[in-house]
């Protein structure tokens, strides 16, 4: 089912389905495994670019000398950016903690206020995916095996998929929308 809030449509699966990233389990597989990089918008391109000086330190060795040689995104089938990959795996921005966790080095220069912007907006939406239409937004769920911990998770502690991304849902899209979310939510709880 798909409800419409302003100018973006909805999978409603973001209220019924619960998920909450459980890195102990999964390790941030979804940095490291998949068919290609995280997809960037132009002006992340352009933000990673001028930042990459404050970003690099944080970066492995593998990763820096990948963006070296073919800069830090490509295009995709879509002709869409995204995020160049070392050896067709992990996202060259990925380093391991000491518990062999995948981390993002763009969004760990951001927690240290070494620049002033989080990883991209796809990443800190997973697993909701959006599509750009020429009158809409779609916002759909995604289902990925390596994220069954985190619906585990979700389930036990009851955390709704939007309410558990609502720092990121109102990065990209407002206060107001993640306001009309909550909104629709209590209505599917009445109908229920």
């Amino acid at each position: 089912m798909l409800v419409e809030i302003e100018d973006k449509i909805v999978s409603t699966e973001l209220f019924s389905e619960q998920f909450v990233c459980d890195l102990n389990k999964c390790k941030g597989a979804c940095c490291v495994k998949g068919n290609g990089g995280a997809p960037l918008t132009d002006k992340e391109v352009e933000l990673i670019s001028n930042n990459l000086d404050k970003i690099k330190p944080h970066m492995s060795s593998s990763g820096i000398e990948t963006v070296k040689r073919k800069g830090v995104f490509y295009l995709d089938e879509d002709d869409a950016p995204a995020t160049t990959l070392i050896h067709k795996k992990e996202c060259c921005f990925v380093y391991f903690d000491k518990s062999n966790t995948a981390k993002c080095s763009i969004e760990t220069a951001y927690k240290a206020g070494e620049i002033d912007f989080n990883k991209p907006q796809s990443c800190h939406l997973y697993p909701i995916r959006t599509k750009d239409f020429n009158e809409f937004t779609a916002l759909n769920y995604e289902v990925w095996d390596i994220c069954s911990p985190a619906c585990s998770l979700g389930q036990s502690l009851k955390v709704p998929v939007y309410k558990f991304l609502k720092e990121p849902i109102i990065r990209v899209f407002g206060e107001t929308f993640f306001e009309e979310l909550s909104k629709v939510d209590k209505e599917l709880q009445k109908g229920q």
